[in-house]
């Protein structure tokens, strides 16, 4: 690595909590920071499956399939010494991962070396099974409080102080709610420092959006300290907008299947869109029934007549066709929205791999959820905020 770069291992498994394995995994490389994606008895090109844990309104929350989460390393090659920092994702694999000498040898490497160790959830299953948290202030999904407690912990019941505890190299979170608070703390412990971050965002949402396409810019901008509203039209702050996975399982299209509720921070009607400096536009379905708004529309219109930055990824572009900004405009989008992309008079740019993103002018554009990492980098490059190690 280069200097000032920084290297870290996510620790996955099947049915990890959706959001918290991928939230982290692509932030942290919009930042500039390698993440390797391992799990035992697998290597780089597996799959884990995830699971989507959102509450529903029962004793304890639901569970229901997310998406298939792509490994890029392999677990038997790992060199300890190659990195600076572990993120343990919570779920259920914690669970079966605890169980696994090879992981808790690991973990405690990570421990004995006092490299940072950010663990959320279910994850703090790992960390006491390790013997990491006795004597140690932690907090986690409130189910984990009796192990921690047995493990000798101090708990930390969640809510009753920061939503994120450190102490030492540690650092715990209670669920992925807490994602932006956590993430920030262990780009800190990485000797990261974040500049130009004073900046407002406005996310343009919908019923059936894109689960990642929303949650994953929206908490990494957080992270890094802007201020992040969410509006749909026809519904106010604290209202949720219900979400889709969207994922290649060996047909000719990608499948749905149903994400998180995700819960808006603003209000549609009266909004200020003059008090924003960028406007984000998530894909999935819900561009198809946004780019029929004619408020939708005249938003989309102010944003690229101020010449503020606008990043729209995957579907997102059909609000910006319909909306007619694209023309002489150089873009990408999911390959099925070529069609609306082209008819709108823009320069059409392959997304080939489909991970690539393009910058022209104040538009930043991408295929699809893969793309998150240089979609995010660019849109900062825009708002001039910078992260450095």
């Amino acid at each position: 690595m280069a200097k000032g770069e920084r290297r870290v291992l996510l620790l996955c498994g099947d049915y990890m909590e959706d959001y918290e394995a991928m939230v982290p995994f692509q932030a942290l490389q919009a930042y500039g920071v390698a993440v390797d994606a391992v799990c035992p008895g697998k290597k780089a090109g597996d799959i884990c499956r995830t699971a989507v844990h959102d509450s529903s309104g029962h004793q304890t929350y639901s569970e229901s399939r997310g998406h298939n989460f792509v490994l890029n390393a392999t677990f038997d090659d790992i060199e300890f010494s190659k990195y600076d920092g572990l993120v343990i994702p919570g779920g259920r694999a914690p669970e079966y991962l605890a169980m696994d000498p090879k992981v808790l040898q690991l973990v405690i490497k990570f421990s004995d070396s006092k490299k940072p160790i950010a663990s959320i959830c279910h994850g703090q299953l790992i960390l006491a099974a390790a013997g990491l948290v006795k004597g140690q202030k932690c907090t986690g999904f409130p189910a984990v409080g009796p192990v921690l407690v047995a493990a000798g912990a101090h708990w930390v019941e969640p809510g009753t102080l920061a939503s994120c505890v450190v102490d030492g190299n540690l650092i715990t979170a209670p669920t992925y709610e807490e994602h932006p608070e956590f993430i920030r703390l262990f780009v800190k412990a990485l000797g990261g420092h974040i500049i130009g971050s004073d900046k407002r965002i406005l996310f343009l949402c919908g019923d059936y959006m894109e689960d990642y396409e929303v949650t994953v810019p929206f908490q990494a901008l957080q992270a890094l300290g802007c201020h992040v509203d969410a509006v749909c039209p026809k519904k106010k702050a604290g209202d949720s907008c219900v979400t889709a996975v969207h994922d290649f399982e060996g047909d000719q299209t990608y499948s749905e299947k149903p994400g998180h509720n995700f819960t808006l921070t603003a209000n549609f009607d009266g909004l200020d869109v003059s008090s924003y400096d960028a406007l984000v536009i998530p894909g999935g379905r819900a561009p198809e029934y946004l780019a029929l708004d004619k408020t939708v529309l005249a938003i989309a219109k102010h944003f690229m007549e101020a010449k503020k930055p606008v990043a729209s990824i995957c579907h997102g572009q059909q609000v910006l066709a319909a909306a007619g900004v694209l023309k002489g405009k150089k873009c990408t989008a999911y390959p099925a929205v070529k069609l609306n992309v082209v008819l709108s008079g823009a320069i059409w740019l392959e997304p080939d791999p489909i991970h690539r993103c393009f910058t022209h002018e104040n538009l930043v554009t991408g295929a699809a959820w893969p793309g998150h990492p240089e979609f995010l980098q660019q849109l900062m490059a825009l708002l001039g905020i910078q992260v450095s190690f």
